[in-house]
């Protein structure tokens, strides 16, 4: 009886074998045959994963799915800039992976359709508290690296304008106050990130720091910035002429920039700071801020100015706030337009599965109920599908 068993089996399998290469596009061509074979394998094992991990080459197919940065990559342009949350996913995951979403392909399209020999465009992402838009602009940022430009990052605008441990009198102009500590540690940053332009971009003018201090013109950029951070004192200064020289040889042609502003609207919002005679300072009164205003303004070309505004960290501002207007103020909103607006929404139905789907591969839902599919609704329901709190749910689970 098992013989017979056996023999029933036999004929079955071969037959699967002999339709394999016919369930193709009719080539019958035995290494297309092959890959056909294994495809169904791949998207079984990668349903949540792509990968694809050149943003260029993102594309619809990849929406809803998570592709992996290199850790070279994650230390040269992100020494700053991920959000706390994120960075901690990263230790406990042992590894850097980003999600396709919408807004990112949207974004990444337009910059490669821009026409740079006119005036720099301007991109806004906004949406609620949470949904991405830090980690969206990130994606882009990736891009503009693989695509050889100068990456000009503020991550968080908002610790410029609170929580300052420095006030000093500005040295060039007695009606601005300096923040060194702040400016000393965006220019390290900024070496890390633009390390390979540092020897190539050479200084049009001569700058003077003291009496016994200048950095002459036609030397490296790396000069400029080295002066910041070992002279403390003239860091703000410093990135006041960083900025001066990318704008002008940005123009010339000379390389493709990317000035990215996360929480943009905090360059017009209030302070919490306050100086020596307890009077408040105004954000134009910081060197910082007035030269990064400089910065997000289109009277260059040779790049993108890519923006978000933030209701985290931002001062005075409802909770429920999200939209430009209600951010930036008329003052912002009235510096920035015109700007090509881009909304960042909460999950859909299949980026909220796939997100689903990652969390417990890498078992950061252990709970059997969170496993099941019951305790998937219950999740869903919980978070509405927005990512913030979809992570910190799941940090229970």
């Amino acid at each position: 009886m098992a013989l017979h068993r056996l023999n029933c089996r036999l004929p079955f399998r071969c037959t699967l074998r002999q339709t394999r290469p016919f369930h193709g596009s009719g080539c019958g061509h035995p290494l297309r045959a092959a890959n056909q074979a294994a495809a169904p394998i791949e998207s079984v094992r990668d349903v949540f994963r792509t990968s694809e991990g050149d943003p260029a080459c993102h594309s619809e197919q990849h929406l809803g799915r998570f592709y992996t940065l290199q850790p070279a990559e994650l230390r040269s342009l992100f020494p700053h800039g991920l959000p706390p949350r994120y960075q901690q996913q990263i230790k406990t995951f042992n590894e850097a992976c980003l999600m396709v979403r919408e807004p990112a392909l949207d974004l990444i399209g337009c910059l490669k359709r821009a026409d740079y020999t006119q005036p720099s465009l301007r991109y806004l992402l906004y949406g609620p508290k949470g949904s991405g838009k830090t980690l969206s602009l990130c994606h882009a940022l990736h891009y503009c690296s693989s695509q050889g430009w100068l990456i000009v990052h503020i991550p968080d605008a908002h610790q410029w304008v609170k929580n300052c441990r420095e006030l000093l009198s500005s040295s060039f102009n007695p009606s601005r106050l300096d923040q060194p500590i702040q400016a000393a540690q965006w220019l390290r940053n900024f070496r890390v990130t633009n390390e390979p332009f540092l020897s190539q971009i050479k200084t049009t003018e001569r700058y003077v720091w003291s009496k016994r201090e200048s950095t002459d013109a036609q030397r490296p950029l790396g000069e400029l910035v080295e002066q910041g951070v070992l002279r403390v004192k003239s860091s703000s200064d410093v990135v006041g002429a960083v900025l001066k020289e990318l704008r002008v040889q940005s123009k010339a042609g000379a390389f493709r920039m990317a000035v990215a502003v996360d929480g943009v609207n905090a360059l017009w919002g209030r302070t919490t700071l306050r100086r020596t005679n307890k009077s408040p300072v105004a954000a134009e009164e910081l060197t910082l801020v007035h030269n990064l205003r400089k910065m997000v303004k289109n009277d260059w070309h040779g790049g993108a100015i890519i923006t978000t505004v933030t209701q985290t960290g931002s001062l005075y501002t409802p909770s429920s706030a999200y939209l430009p207007q209600e951010l930036l103020g008329k003052e912002g909103f009235d510096a920035l337009d015109p700007f090509i607006p881009v909304p960042v929404s909460v999950y859909s139905e299949k980026e909220f599965e796939s997100c689903y789907q990652y969390y417990s591969n890498r078992r950061w839902i252990q709970h059997p109920h969170g496993r099941a599919e019951e305790g998937k609704r219950e999740l869903d329901f919980l978070c509405g599908k927005n990512p913030s709190l979809m992570e910190k749910l799941c940090g229970f689970l």
